[in-house]
């Protein structure tokens, strides 16, 4: 026998468990009426579409705290004085100095900036790297909950 087919209200909870949804309550899609089912559809493709952009910015985030991460590796062994191409924007670079080869500053987030030492600096980029990789699985299992729902919706919509 088959079942039929349910969606569950809520969103799944992540791993690392900082979200607090209420208890979720599965619903038996062959009793909607199909306005209703659109509606579930088409909010269900928002979410995705939403989630999908998000997974795609932090993927963008973590390429970047990982050339941050070469930048420093090949910038370890170069002396004061070293010229360099200083990065203003992603495509725009102005000529300098290497000022000291020990520290560099690191941007630590809204405008903030911290020197530390080149080794620091590759700890500080690595952990950033591993916390945005654990975010974009725990993104990734929610993005397929999603797509579950919205393929039992879609299914649902076949059978009316």
């Amino acid at each position: 026998m088959a079942s039929k087919p349910s969606i569950s209200q809520g969103q799944a909870q992540t791993n690392s468990e900082a979200y607090h949804f209420p208890l979720v309550r599965a619903v038996d899609l062959a009793t909607l009426p199909i306005g209703q089912l659109n509606q579930i559809k088409n909010q269900l493709t928002q979410e995705l579409q939403h989630l999908s952009t998000s997974f795609q910015q932090l993927k963008i985030a973590q390429g970047k705290f990982r050339d941050c991460i070469v930048s420093l590796r090949e910038g370890l062994g170069r002396g004061e004085g070293t010229p360099i191409l200083v990065p203003l924007t992603s495509s725009l670079y102005v000529s300098g100095k290497l000022a000291s080869a020990d520290t560099v500053l690191v941007d630590v987030g809204t405008g903030f900036y911290v020197e530390k030492t080149q080794l620091a600096a590759q700890g500080f980029y690595k952990r950033k790297v591993e916390e945005l990789g654990k975010n974009l699985m725990d993104l990734e299992k929610i993005v397929q909950g999603k797509q579950g729902n919205l393929g039992a919706v879609e299914d649902c919509e076949w059978d009316t």
